[in-house]
């Protein structure tokens, strides 16, 4: 098949209309609509519905755009690494992990990230899906637990714990809880037990339930709960690695806490070698590093 007409083809598909495709391309509509009909008088078949509104994909359709979907992840794949064979450490990279860690642990910390590498620009997808690394929906993964995917390179950074957090100011009013059972007093934060966390967390939290500890307040991710606990709303169940980076936040019970929940960065295996993954993970691996250091000075 001809390459330029499987290009054509792709975007075609991809916008759903000829002059959409042939602004992408800088084609003429006419010139686009050429190269599909040769193509499906190539293939001896019919690829697209014409409607008034646009192009819908026949079933052969469908069958050609997923293998042209598939060929232009691994030419993106091609073109990454032929990129990264230089020693600058530029471009795009796709970064993915949950809500809460991307929003309260790594956003802030950034800005160091772009003072060592200017030219770099990470496009941060925050979600809890797991995205599929060797199909390249996502560069690299930071996750809650060990990825199971197969073809990955995978490095354990942390430990962490999910912890009881309030601010000083809602507990010079409300009194701090000295045992379990104070916590009847006192409003309690936490991630609703349905959405979708880590399991130490709705582990911890269907404990406090047991006890009969009733949530005040219910979010479905840990960046709502921070918010309400940061405004004197009462107890917080958060993941520990916020307090280093919200010092208004007293931990509460420091002998209630969630089993240890390991972290993981991950990445394809072809991406072993690219610069940009490379500075990306030792980029994080500093940060845990001197995460770990003041915690170790202010604990002397």
């Amino acid at each position: 098949m001809d390459w330029d007409k499987l290009r054509v083809f792709h975007a075609v598909a991809d916008a759903g209309s000829l002059t959409h495709a042939g602004d992408t391309l800088h084609l003429s509509q006419s010139a686009v609509s050429r190269q599909v009909r040769a193509l499906e008088e190539s293939l001896n078949t019919t690829l697209f519905h014409r409607h008034a509104r646009g192009l819908i994909l026949t079933e052969q359709g469908e069958l050609l755009f997923d293998a042209t979907t598939a060929m232009n992840k691994r030419l993106d794949s091609a073109s990454a690494r032929i990129r990264d064979s230089e020693e600058e450490v530029f471009g795009e990279l796709r970064v993915t992990t949950t809500i809460g860690f991307g929003s309260l642990w790594l956003a802030p910390r950034l800005s160091r990230l772009y003072d060592q590498y200017p030219d770099l620009k990470v496009d941060l997808m925050l979600e809890e899906r797991v995205l599929d690394l060797p199909m390249r929906e996502a560069d690299v993964a930071i996750r809650m637990k060990e990825p199971s995917q197969a073809d990955l390179v995978r490095k354990r950074l942390v430990n962490i714990h999910m912890r009881l957090f309030a601010t000083q100011e809602y507990l010079d009013k409300n009194g701090v809880p000295e045992k379990m059972e104070d916590l009847f007093s006192h409003r309690l934060i936490c991630q609703n037990p349905n959405s979708t966390q880590v399991q130490a967390g709705a582990t911890l939290v269907q404990s406090l339930i047991a006890e009969n500890i009733v949530p005040f307040l219910t979010v479905n991710n840990y960046f709502g709960v921070l918010q309400s606990v940061l405004n004197h709303l009462g107890v917080g169940v958060l993941p520990g690695y916020v307090e280093a980076s919200f010092p208004s936040l007293v931990r509460v019970l420091p002998d209630v806490e969630s089993k240890e929940v390991p972290v993981f960065l991950a990445y394809p295996e072809e991406l072993r070698h690219s610069k940009r993954v490379q500075a990306f993970r030792d980029f994080v691996q500093d940060e845990i590093r001197d995460e770990r250091r003041k915690r170790a000075n202010a604990e002397t």
